[in-house]
């Protein structure tokens, strides 16, 4: 499978920790994943079970630095009382942000205040109400579009800004190099034997990287924005397209589905999860969606995938 694999973590990657929709099952944990992108860890859906899968995964409850919940359905939520007090276990002292659907704030609250555990980190909250940029990070945006389930929704994107990389060949055509580069860079241009050289002139334009994350919903056009070329795209299949009356019925994709936005969307790298437990093979999925879209991983619990390079 493209992209996956089980070595150290790396810069830019996806860790999945549970897959299973509704009901976790012998070999499949409730959803949940962590994104993991340069300082920044954003634990997405925390499903029952969580708090173990993150020991498995080998990645501590005190790194993450941001949780967002999609909708407050109890196999996307239910693990968050126990993330929050494991971070608080492990000694953190900074604050977490939590992202969520402003409908669901008297479930948070009764998830933030489930049990009588002593104290907890700092929680800022941040109920979204409508489409559009939620936050900025350092070096990231992240923003929400409501998708089309049976309760209060919202897809999430993440956005690195367009950036400039250097081209070697440029920068010896106009014999610059050492710290002149460096002041190129920070100061927009620099002179060379009397010679105005403009950053333009040795770098070329850099995509910023993107991520999607899109969980329960129908085919929607909301879904396809969240995913307009993302260089990875997290979406759920709960069905296969033989059970498209089902999907209908319950608000969820086919994995044909999912293949479909990725396709239109233009996305780089696509990644199933969240899979009905009548379907004990994951690849079945991976299986109906690769004729749509070639890039498609079926990800097991523990799974990691990394974010394509830059192009």
């Amino acid at each position: 499978m493209p992209g996956v694999g089980s070595a150290a973590v790396g810069a830019r990657e996806l860790v999945v920790l549970g897959t299973a929709s509704q009901v976790p099952t012998r070999t499949r944990s409730h959803q949940a994943a962590v994104l993991r992108w340069d300082r920044e860890v954003v634990l997405f859906d925390p499903g029952e079970g969580t708090q173990r899968q993150l020991t498995l995964a080998g990645v501590a409850a005190g790194s993450i630095t941001r949780i967002c919940i999609t909708h407050l359905h109890g196999d996307h939520c239910l693990g968050l009382p126990g993330v929050l007090q494991r971070i608080a276990l492990d000694g953190r002292d900074r604050p977490v942000d939590l992202y969520f659907p402003a409908e669901g704030q008297p479930y948070v609250d009764r998830l933030r205040n489930a049990s009588a555990a002593a104290g907890g980190p700092e929680v800022r909250e941040h109920p979204v109400s409508a489409d559009g940029v939620v936050d900025t990070w350092p070096g990231l945006t992240l923003s929400a579009r409501a998708l089309d389930h049976r309760v209060p929704t919202y897809g999430w994107r993440l956005q690195e800004p367009d950036g400039r990389r250097v081209v070697r060949d440029r920068l010896d055509a106009v014999g610059l190099g050492g710290p002149d580069v460096g002041r190129l860079l920070r100061d927009g241009e620099v002179t060379v034997d009397g010679r105005r050289v403009g950053v333009e002139e040795v770098t070329e334009a850099r995509r910023g990287q993107s991520f999607a994350f899109v969980m329960d919903t129908r085919r929607c056009d909301a879904a396809v924005e969240l995913c307009r070329d993302v260089d990875l795209a997290v979406c759920e299949s709960t069905y296969l397209r033989t059970e498209a009356d089902l999907a209908e019925a319950y608000a969820h994709l086919t994995a044909a589905d999912a293949a479909g936005i990725a396709a239109e969307a233009g996305v780089r790298r696509l990644v199933l999860t969240h899979y009905s437990a009548r379907h004990p093979d994951e690849q079945v999925f991976a299986d109906e969606a690769r004729p749509i879209f070639g890039d498609v991983t079926a990800v097991r619990d523990l799974d990691r995938v990394d974010v394509p390079p830059r192009r």
